[in-house]
């Protein structure tokens, strides 16, 4: 990674937890232009079909459009707004309000085969002006969906973009795998099979041995989360139901990333890992078929959940030769930064500062992850959700330090520009997360190898960005070896 931004000084034995800024007021009251976008791209679209270019109804509508997109921009880099099964929701926050008041706007953009509009802090009249005309004359329909960004590219539109949501079969009875079917990095299948043995001992009700939970931390601390072609296989979109075992090899290696940029020594880095390893270890007693069912769970089935950070630290309290702060971790990291969540510990309860280091990582490894009743979350789009939860549910300063890590688009992700090159990112800069380098590859080349290496900070004469991400890509919809292309840059063997 390029450059290092300053990390908050957190040490693992002591709370330091700042002083907390005022809770976020619900999505709802917060966000009213989310629906307003859509009512007035939607009058947009109308006076376009209606009226000839440059004509005052077509400039009103823009400009009602531009107003409402600034003020959803205006305390961050990007708005994402998706209507999922006809509710809207805001950078993955559900408006239910907004949802019953836009109701027919939004049925008639989900009728368009348009239920995802992204907005950026830099969108102009101009992009939407021209998002209208395409709309008005050009759209046709659902089945042009995928080719929406490209051409609104092509026409000069960067930070207005429209696309489609695939549907998620949210009854379906299959359980997903609980591991993908390769893993990539040697160190990371060692650690993935040990932790099976250990948290299969744990389900079955018996204690591990002590001495393979430190052989198991040693690799993961020593090694794996050193390795890029590890950390891009956890980082990546998951399509495999990461409660299980593997979801705390990724925490931990994780955790020991964050642990790294905090300046964690290594006995602490060590205690991290632990702690995030063993975090959810209070699951292995709540029932198989309550946490792999294919549906949310039921209020009933909510409270056994809810119980597991109780029975994990009860767990670990009886399992001699841990850290001391393992099993308080266990307990705590569902609690809310402003010392909310679960369980109720009382009013003044904090979580410890390991506790808030193994939250923030907990929810990113989470969204990211496959689940039998929803779709696994992008990276980009689980920063955005890490960012909302920040000051409330989870500490502000770990949540920075997290995303200068892992940004919008960690380093493996699969990524096409606004230019059409389709690529790898292979670095990534702490001044800029969404303007990473990229090796360009040949989908028609042999083997898909990378043929030049691209930085997507490169600006024109004028000072305007060159490129930008369109969109990323999952592994299994192109022919990328995403492994193969990380490991010739971790030798010599890369293009210029």
């Amino acid at each position: 990674m390029d450059g290092s931004a300053p990390a908050p000084e957190v040490g693992v034995t002591e709370a330091a937890v700042p002083t907390p800024g005022a809770p976020e007021e619900t999505a709802d009251r917060q966000q009213p232009e989310a629906g307003h976008v859509f009512r007035a791209l939607a009058a947009l679209r109308s006076a376009c079909v209606l009226y000839p270019e440059g004509h005052p109804a077509i400039e009103a509508q823009v400009d009602d459009v531009h107003r409402y997109a600034m003020a959803l921009v205006a305390n961050r880099p990007l708005a994402r707004l998706d209507i999922i099964r006809g509710i809207l929701n805001c950078d993955g926050e559900a408006l239910p309000r907004e949802s019953q008041v836009h109701a027919r706007v939004l049925a008639e953009f989900a009728a368009l085969g348009i239920d995802s509009v992204h907005v950026g802090a830099g969108v102009s009249k101009d992009e939407i002006r021209t998002v209208g005309q395409f709309l008005a004359h050009d759209h046709r329909g659902p089945g042009t969906g995928g080719a929406v960004v490209e051409v609104l590219a092509e026409r000069g539109v960067r930070n207005f973009n429209l696309g489609r949501i695939l549907p998620v079969n949210h009854r379906v009875k299959e359980r997903l795998p609980e591991a993908p079917e390769t893993l990539h990095d040697e160190g990371y299948q060692a650690s993935a099979e040990l932790a099976h043995d250990v948290f299969d001992r744990f389900d079955q009700g018996f204690a591990p041995d002590v001495q393979s939970i430190h052989d198991l931390l040693e690799m993961l601390v020593g090694r794996v989360a050193r390795s890029n072609v590890a950390l891009s296989q956890v980082m990546a979109l998951k399509r495999y139901e990461n409660r299980s075992y593997l979801h705390s090899v990724n925490v931990a290696l994780l955790a020991t990333r964050l642990g790294e940029r905090l300046g964690l020594e290594r006995p602490e880095l060590m205690q991290l890992a632990e702690a995030a390893l063993l975090h959810d270890v209070g699951k292995t007693r709540v029932p198989i078929e309550i946490l792999t069912k294919a549906g949310p769970p039921t209020e009933r089935e909510w409270r056994m959940i809810h119980r597991h950070p109780l029975i994990g630290a009860e767990i670990l309290s009886e399992l001699h030769g841990l850290g001391p702060l393992t099993p308080v971790v266990a307990l705590e990291h569902h609690l809310d930064f402003t010392g909310g969540g679960y369980p109720d510990l009382g009013p003044d309860r904090r979580p410890q500062a390991i506790s808030q280091i193994v939250s923030v990582v907990d929810v990113y490894e989470s969204v990211t992850g496959a689940r039998t009743y929803r779709e696994p979350a992008t990276p980009d789009r689980a920063c955005v959700i890490l960012a909302r939860m920040a000051g409330d549910k989870l500490n502000p300063a770990l949540v920075k330090a997290f995303v200068s890590i892992v940004t919008f688009f960690p380093i493996g992700t699969i990524v096409r520009t606004t230019r059409g090159e389709l690529g790898v990112v292979v670095g990534t800069h702490d001044d800029d997360a969404l303007h990473p380098r990229i090796a360009v590859i040949d989908p028609a080349g042999p083997d898909a190898r990378p043929t030049s290496v691209l930085d997507l900070r490169e600006r024109d004469d004028g000072g305007a960005f060159l490129r930008d991400v369109a969109e990323t890509l999952p592994e299994d919809r192109v022919r990328i070896n995403v492994a193969s292309v990380l490991r010739r840059f971790e030798t010599s063997d890369a293009p210029d």
